[in-house]
């Protein structure tokens, strides 16, 4: 997860409007002194909510006053006989005239009479325009605050004169108005809207009816929201998203949420804020695991992951034996009761929770980081999971092709060997969950244009999509073709060698390990608000709650018609790449190279591609 506490802006550009306006017309408004916070252009394809405000009865505020004393002086024989609404609206309503003149115009400009609707109070036109169609009925030019991309204003903008005597003032005009989907600065921020454009589909009704057995699953370990950042986010970027809005918490061994503003994670405020605007109002669940003391690395039994959610999501894992251990791992796992200061004094939670048709996993170790036994173990429980139909989606890691350093055996690079050999990422390369890669939208391409794999590079640390070859699975049957093609229209120049053993070689990647990722999603640059401030965020820890989301919102149209969830989708995506956006431009670097290469078809950097959702749903919907 990677975080960035200020939104970068671009330069600043001219300020003035070099439109040629036409005769009949006069300027309306116009700022006194220009403002330099407005300076980008807006997009011409984004929608603006614009409302004209009428002039209201002159003759009725000329005597409003009157009016008042009438009702509130005690020597008034009308006394006390305060308006209604609607006698208040007749009285100062604008003059017939004013209406039909305005809406002429605006209907002669192009604006079907169908899109206008009035307001309650009469006072009101208000119709939705692209941006290119109210620069052109208004003849000006929009710009974004650089404060805030969402927000739209003019510097100045004309009416037909014998329309401006009617209209007292509009808006996006020099206020500044939300634009209702503005996906012109994806390239630097994205957005709710920007997810919604790049994959093709719309936020639900906020008033649909909803299964009440399909809430999305989210697994947090030592990382917890803040309701106060959540309320913020909404307000900012969903409104249709009531305040208050918060996951059912399956709190596990003593973990707790949520949290003061002040202590709030930027991991789980990511996920939950990236989920909300995709699926709501399908509701999530929590998966707090384990008590302040472990979560926050006391005590030595803290390299481990999953093994205690497993415990309380399957009663029997916490007594299950396979591939020689039973249990939990008494040198990687927390031990409960937890006699520690803030530790949960219970016994160990077995089978208290059930796991949701789809789950959402931003954390992780590589491979070397546990012996592969522990890995298999719970390889195995991934198994029963998709056996049970439920659907597991896993952030496939920030490093490249190899791991963070300080996390293996390597000092520099995170990577195997002579810090030479690529290093896997674990729970990944287990076969039975679907892995998500991540991609961003490169500086001066629009959420139009073919997304890129993503790569950000810094003295310290080159954040880019794991991917590679597990040195620990075996590549799975639904994947052969797969990687099979890969290899041979896309060969990596790369020396490998097989089944795990690079000791003795002078490979640096497994040339028959199940390949990472499957998929991908965008993972960079996300707008979230974490501990009371925007900012921007990443990582593959934004990308698999992007897909799961989405994977969440396909069970739901099951369900409608009377179809079950999915469980493992993978075969069904290699055999169908079609409904993805295959993703050929890009690399993921790490152990001093420059990785792998996004190719045509399935690459171990972006996997098969980004969600493509209409296609997807139409493909899941059309099976049993």
């Amino acid at each position: 997860m990677r975080f960035s506490s200020a939104i970068q802006v671009a330069a600043l550009l001219g300020l003035t409007s070099g439109r040629s306006i036409p005769g009949g017309h006069i300027v309306h408004e116009k700022r006194s002194v220009p403002n330099s916070k407005l300076h980008k252009r807006v997009s011409p394809d984004v929608v603006l909510p614009v409302r004209v405000g009428l002039k209201q009865n002159a003759r009725a505020l000329e005597e409003a006053e009157n009016w008042l004393t009438e009702v509130s002086h005690p020597d008034s024989s009308l006394y006390g006989k305060h308006w209604t609404l609607d006698e208040v609206v007749e009285a100062f309503k604008p003059s017939d005239d004013a209406i039909e003149t305005v809406a002429a115009w605006l209907i002669k400009s192009g604006i079907a009479k169908e899109r206008i609707t009035h307001s309650d109070n009469k006072v009101w036109l208000a119709f939705d325009a692209t941006t290119k169609e109210v620069e052109s009925l208004l003849h000006t030019e929009y710009f974004h605050d650089d404060q805030d991309r969402a927000l739209v204003a003019a510097h100045e903008y004309h009416l037909p004169e014998h329309v401006s005597e009617h209209v007292d003032y509009i808006t996006p005009g020099l206020s500044k108005k939300p634009a209702l989907d503005d996906v012109s600065t994806c390239d630097q921020v994205i957005t709710p809207h920007c997810l919604q454009a790049l994959y093709n589909f719309k936020a639900p009704d906020p008033h649909a009816r909803v299964s009440k057995n399909n809430s999305l699953g989210i697994f947090e370990q030592g990382d917890v929201y803040a309701q106060e950042d959540f309320n913020a986010f909404f307000a900012e970027y969903t409104p249709s998203i009531p305040n208050g809005t918060h996951p059912i918490l399956n709190s596990i061994d003593g973990g707790e949420a949520p949290v003061s503003q002040g202590n709030a994670g930027g991991e789980s405020n990511l996920d939950f804020e990236l989920a909300y605007p995709i699926i709501y109002p399908q509701t999530t669940t929590l998966y707090q695991t384990d008590d302040a003391f472990y979560a926050n690395g006391g005590g030595p039994t803290t390299n481990g992951v999953f093994n205690t959610f497993f415990d309380a999501i399957d009663g029997s894992y916490c007594t299950y034996s396979a591939f020689g251990e039973t249990g939990n791992d008494p040198k990687f796992d927390p031990v409960y009761p937890d006699p520690n200061p803030g530790g949960y004094k219970g016994p160990l939670m077995c089978g208290v929770y059930k796991p949701t048709n789809v789950i959402s996993i931003s954390y992780g170790l590589q491979e070397s980081d546990v012996p592969a036994y522990y890995q298999k173990r719970q390889c195995s429980e991934f198994l029963k999971l998709a056996l049970q139909g439920v659907s597991v989606f896993v952030a496939s890691g920030d490093t490249g092709v190899g791991g963070y350093p300080g996390n293996t055996d390597a000092d520099f690079y995170g990577c195997l060997r002579n810090d030479d050999v690529f290093s896997p990422t674990h729970p990944n390369s287990c076969p039975w969950l679907t892995n998500v890669g991540a991609t961003k939208v490169y500086p001066g391409k629009t959420v139009h244009d073919p997304e890129s794999a993503v790569f950000d590079p810094s003295p310290s640390f080159n954040y880019s999509s794991g991917g590679g070859f597990s040195n620990v699975f075996q590549i799975p049957e639904y994947q052969r073709s797969a990687i099979s093609n890969y290899f041979r229209n896309h060969n990596p120049t790369y020396p490998y060698y097989y089944n795990g053993e690079y000791n003795n070689s002078k490979g640096i990647y497994n040339r028959n390990g199940r390949g990472i990722p499957d998929v991908a999603a965008n993972g960079d640059n996300i707008a979230v608000q974490v501990q009371g401030k925007k900012g921007l965020s990443g990582g593959t820890s934004a990308s698999a709650p992007i897909f799961a989301s989405l994977i969440n919102r396909i069970v739901e149209e099951r369900i409608k018609v009377g179809k079950g969830r999915l469980g493992l989708i993978n075969s069904v995506l290699y055999e169908n790449p079609g409904v993805l956006n295959d993703i050929t431009n890009g690399t993921n670097p790490g152990c001093g190279t420059l990785g792998f290469n996004a190719t045509r078809g399935w690459d171990p950097v972006t996997g098969l591609g980004t969600p493509n959702y209409p296609k997807m749903l139409e493909l899941f919907l059309s099976l049993p």
